[in-house]
């Protein structure tokens, strides 16, 4: 896989569960513990993104 497209990947599901914190903050029957677990997966791929971001190409 190219540093591109993982990066895509990377981007696309920080953006699923971007959407899936929302869907999740919106109904007061989901337990605070779920969006914490949503929240932290989130950061997560943000720090592999921007490491991936910040390191050298190896082309």
């Amino acid at each position: 896989m190219s540093l591109a497209s993982h990066l895509d990947e990377l981007q696309r599901k920080h953006g699923d569960i971007e959407r899936e914190i929302t869907d999740a903050m919106n109904h007061p029957s989901v337990d605070d513990l779920e969006i914490v677990n949503l929240k932290r997966r989130k950061l997560a791929i943000k720090d592999e993104i921007e490491k991936l971001k910040g390191s050298p190409t190896t082309h």
